[in-house]
């Protein structure tokens, strides 16, 4: 992962430059010589924000196999229906 820096103007000059830069890694913006934006690609931002999670990976969890749970059986009885 290449950390690569550009100043605003240097982005505003070179847009698609800063978007090719940010596949290999982030792209630290400045302003005025301190840091101000971060450009990153979909795909970065998804892993950082975890929003690529699918349900499963959300609801895993890796204690559970140490929880004792047991259940009733469950009983489940049905009644006539009067379709008249």
């Amino acid at each position: 992962m290449t950390f690569t820096t550009i100043s605003s103007r240097e982005f505003n000059q070179d847009t698609s430059g800063a978007k090719k830069a940010a596949r290999q890694g982030p792209v630290f913006i400045t302003d005025r010589g301190k840091p101000a934006h971060v450009l990153l690609s979909i795909e970065d931002y998804q892993k950082l924000t975890g929003l690529n999670a699918n349900i499963v990976d959300l609801l895993v969890m890796p204690e559970a196999a140490d929880i004792d749970f047991e259940t009733e059986r469950a009983v489940i009885t049905h009644r006539p229906v009067d379709l008249s």
